[in-house]
């Protein structure tokens, strides 16, 4: 049943041209999350190291200015201490009370201007960064860059009003420098990249840290620029896709339309029609197929016409000579002392009858597959002598010349009796047929490798070589003007085809015209006998 076809794809091309977008689509999606995805990884690592660079940077600036402020500040508790003249100071206690008198916290509040100049040229050179210092507590003691751009206003803030990181956050920074991508637990507006660096001393003491955020990986513009140039990209690749598909699908279907025409003139039965072959690809292919199916059907309907013809002119004969010698019998015309010759000719018109009917259902056992063939060992030497001898009468009328050349006496063959009966009580009767007068008649059988091959030849009219490619075709007769086979109706030669190829083996013939003709086939060896 044939399915209905939606109305807005009914077109190869309308096909061909939605396939080709969604692939480009699809792959330019595919390329464009890649790229993107390759690009912005690129990005936040090459920002990352930037910012961490930058936060080293800090830390340096600041880790030396407290050191100085420190050393200072050790120098003068040095000069003010009264201790025991016997007892040395050590430099962690001078460093633990210095950093006692002077904290970190002091330190960037008394230095706030100098450092947040130098952090605030730090972030404009780079861009777009926000840096805070922050003491060993957690809180944001000086910030620069986009502060209020950065902080959101709902952000812890201390008894002091100042910002303060969790103490999580502090316990991982003071752990070494690091960075990764996140708000800081809600302090900033937005997920940033952060580096963070702890502030130490040379003893390892943590003083504070210093951190630099930012949300631009530094690839915002390059990605900007890349999707415009993918979506530029994609409307030429259409356009271009939808040109070539065009002259694709024209190539394509134009000769698909000249197809299309000539099976329906094949179903109105005219066989003259052609399809051009234009190439070599598979649609010329299919040109050269349908043209040579149109070839094939021409002829078989040929044949047809001719085993309608040869069959009505079978069926018609005997049945007008039956009628016509009963009616002459009932009427009287034909004297009682004939009636046996009249009746001997009546009963060889019914055996004709007969045969022929008994070959059509043969054949239509044959075609419908319910022919079966059971193999069994048998002499086929002895079968070629029986069927010989059954001929002796046709063959005593021309004089033939009659040879047997076997390679033993006694040949087993593994095959179905009766089919192979069939089959080379055909080829001999045609060979018979069709000799000539005082011509010879030879029967081979060889065998070699296991294969025994059977052939018949005669001498004789032969068979003409543009009939030869046909002559195992159903309904061909070679001899039309049916001069010497005057029963045959084309079935006797496609039937023993079909017998020998069901045994896995082959026929064959090969003639000469108005020289000889051999028909050859071959059977399985069998080895019991």
């Amino acid at each position: 049943m044939r399915k209905k076809r939606n109305g807005l794809f009914k077109s190869i091309f309308i096909k061909y041209i939605s396939a080709f977008m969604l692939i480009n689509l699809i792959c330019l999606g595919l390329l464009s999350v890649i790229i993107t995805s390759l690009i912005r990884a690129y990005g936040s690592e090459n920002q990352a190291r930037l910012l961490g660079n930058a936060a080293s940077s800090v830390e340096t600036y600041v880790a030396e200015g407290y050191s100085r402020s420190l050393r200072e500040k050790s120098s003068d508790l040095q000069n003010s201490s009264v201790k025991d003249p016997h007892k040395a100071v050590t430099k962690n206690d001078l460093g633990f009370s210095v950093n006692s008198v002077y904290p970190f916290a002091s330190y960037l509040e008394n230095n706030y201007r100098q450092i947040k100049e130098v952090s605030d040229l730090l972030s404009d050179s780079i861009g777009k960064l926000f840096i805070f210092i922050t003491d060993d507590s957690g809180e944001i003691i000086l910030s620069a860059g986009g502060e209020y751009t950065f902080l959101e206003k709902e952000a812890v803030f201390n008894r002091d009003g100042y910002y303060t990181i969790s103490d999580d956050i502090m316990k991982s920074v003071a752990s070494g420098a690091s960075s990764y991508t996140g708000d800081l637990d809600g302090l900033l507006r937005k997920t940033n990249i952060v580096s963070s660096v702890p502030v130490k001393d040379s003893f390892g003491n943590n003083y504070g840290a210093v951190f630099v955020c930012t949300t631009d990986t530094g690839v915002d513009s390059l990605l900007d620029a890349m999707q415009k140039t993918i979506i530029l990209s994609c409307f030429w690749i259409m356009l271009a896709s939808l040109i070539v598909t065009y002259f694709i699908s024209e190539r394509l279907v134009s000769p698909l339309r000249d197809m299309s025409s000539a099976a329906k003139a094949f179903s109105n039965g005219n066989f003259d029609v052609r399809v051009e072959v234009d190439g070599n690809d598979e649609v010329a292919e299919l040109a050269e197929a349908i043209n040579e199916m149109a070839s094939n059907l021409s002829e078989l309907e040929d044949m047809r016409r001719s085993f309608l013809a040869n069959v009505s002119h079978d069926l018609r004969t005997p049945m007008t000579t039956i009628s016509g010698f009963i009616d002459s019998i009932l009427d009287g015309a034909i004297p009682p002392d004939k009636y046996n010759h009249y009746l001997s000719v009546i009963g060889a018109e019914i055996k004709r009858l007969s045969r022929l009917v008994v070959t059509l259902l043969d054949i239509t056992k044959i075609e419908a597959g319910e022919r079966k063939f059971t193999p069994v060992s048998f002499d086929i030497a002895e079968m070629a002598r029986l069927i010989v001898i059954s001929f002796e009468k046709k063959i005593e009328e021309k004089q033939l010349e009659v040879e047997f050349k076997f390679e033993n006496d006694r040949m087993f063959v593994l095959a179905d009796v009766d089919a192979i009966h069939q089959v080379l009580y055909n080829i001999c009767d045609n060979g018979i047929k069709f000799s000539r007068e005082n011509g010879r008649f030879i029967l081979r059988i060889e065998e070699l490798n296991g294969t025994t091959t059977v052939s018949v030849y005669n001498e004789g009219v032969g068979i003409p070589l543009e009939d030869q490619k046909y002559i195992f075709d159903r309904f061909y007769k070679s001899d039309k003007s049916r001069g010497l086979d005057k029963t045959g109706v084309g079935l006797g030669m496609y039937i023993s085809r079909t017998i020998i190829e069901a045994h896995g083996q082959k026929i064959w013939v090969n003639s000469v015209p108005e020289d000889y003709c051999k028909f050859s086939f071959t059977l399985p060896t069998s080895y019991e006998d």
